[in-house]
């Protein structure tokens, strides 16, 4: 690659969940439309902007395909492994082919499985996560005493969970434990949320032994699992403090292979940095190649902004990925949400606007997905995305809303058109 082509650098931005729905009690806007965002504006006033659908019309996704088909990989063959071995292979985790990997939420359960609260307050401390997981891989003990487990704490509410049989291979093939979520060919999907939600029993979805052995195994750890919890230390203390139990582990998103996937750099001939925060980010990161960095600890964004702008110096483009938005939407937050988004304007646009000539940047800003405060998950809303700097020229957009996405030049995209559309953005830069 010649200098000529280091012309335009890249910078990639996914906010997490940040697509919303007009919101009755709050003057029929979203959390986009009544943010003060004057430097998400100046980018959107600079450049050119449509809707995108991270994986399709009628699916609402799941954080990990949405942000694999929004870095260009689709899977639309159905050879997707899943988010559980994504996570596991984020969080560390001794994974091979033929065990099964499942992502994992503790929560909190009535005596009858119902479930109260399926992130346990979202106040769980690593401390907590730690000792819990501690008790869980000390504790159960299978049937077949041929099986092992490994239940590893990630962040907050969230857990990965490796089972191995030492003779056998386990099968992906069985059913979600966790009520909001369900499987197509892989791919992880949100579902309509219901106030009488239970844990559920895991099937297998196919007649063979290997599928008819996993499920039977998740049943097992379910089961155990609640009883180890149920009088836990850690929950008695909770109690004390007026928490909510952790009593209770949902599992979704069941995988038993590693990936082999075309990286980042093989498919695109850009070497790529990644700042990343969560498992499932760090899976995706390692599976494509990317560079990876930490850069602070999740809301510190302004670190990010900074830390993004020091790698250009190295890379042709850094993909930045940025929690917050997502957790408000689950939480129904409007008010929570709008600030956030503000935040981000502020200590991460802010800074990278100041830092970063757009003349030689090429700024993309999207989400993976939209996560509306009135449904309080995932949906199949599209989201707005916007490309400004380097050779876009204006389509007179004046803010980074949905509504502007709508109005935008580049009409409906899929999530993995938005890698092509950036390489044709440069490559016309790198022609002048």
């Amino acid at each position: 690659m010649n200098e000529q082509n280091r012309n335009c650098k890249i910078i990639y931005v996914l906010l997490d969940g940040v697509g919303d729905l007009a919101h009755p009690n709050f003057g029929n806007t979203t959390p986009l439309d009544a943010a003060n965002t004057p430097y998400l504006d100046f980018l959107a006033s600079k450049g050119c902007m449509g809707n995108v659908l991270s994986v399709g019309k009628g699916i609402a996704p799941q954080s990990d395909i949405a942000v694999f088909n929004m870095l260009g990989y689709s899977f639309r063959d159905g050879n997707y492994v899943g988010r559980g071995v994504i996570e596991a292979i984020g969080s560390g985790i001794d994974f091979k082919n033929g065990d099964l990997a499942l992502r994992g939420n503790f929560a909190t359960v009535d005596s009858n499985g119902r479930i109260l609260d399926r992130r346990a307050g979202r106040n769980i401390t690593v401390t907590e996560a730690s000792e819990l997981c501690k008790s869980l891989n000390d504790t159960i003990k299978f049937s077949d005493l041929d099986v092992s487990i490994s239940i590893v704490p990630t962040i907050s509410h969230r857990v990965a969970i490796r089972l191995r049989h030492a003779k056998h291979s386990l099968s992906e093939k069985i059913s979600n434990t966790d009520p909001a979520y369900t499987k197509v060919n892989g791919i992880g999907i949100a579902k309509a949320s219901s106030p009488d939600e239970r844990i559920l029993q895991s099937h297998p979805e196919d007649n063979s032994d290997a599928a008819i052995i996993s499920a039977k195994l998740v049943n097992e750890f379910t089961s155990q699992s609640l009883e180890i919890l149920k009088n836990h230390p850690v929950n008695k203390a909770r109690n004390a403090s007026g928490l909510m139990n952790i009593n209770g582990i949902l599992t979704r998103d069941s995988g038993n292979k590693y990936p082999s996937i075309e990286s980042m750099y093989s498919r695109y001939g850009l070497n790529f940095g990644a700042i990343v925060d969560m498992p499932v980010e760090v899976g995706i990161s390692r599976v494509l190649g990317m560079k990876m960095f930490r850069a602070g600890n999740v809301q510190d964004y302004q670190v990010k902004a900074l830390h993004a702008v020091d790698r250009l110096q190295e890379l042709d483009a850094m993909y930045i990925h940025i929690k917050g938005p997502d957790e408000f939407g689950h939480d129904g937050d409007w008010q929570g949400k709008k600030n956030n988004i503000e935040a981000i304007d502020r200590l991460f646009f802010g800074p990278l606007v100041d830092r970063r000539d757009i003349e030689d940047t090429l700024i993309v800003v999207s989400g993976d997905h939209s996560t509306p405060c009135i449904k309080n998950s995932h949906s199949d809303d599209p989201v707005p995305v916007l490309f400004s700097g380097c050779s876009v020229k204006s389509d007179g957009s004046e803010r980074f809303t949905e509504y502007w996405g709508r109005k935008g030049k580049l009409g409906l995209l899929l999530g993995d058109q938005i890698l092509n559309q950036i390489l044709t953005y440069r490559s016309k830069n790198n022609a002048y």
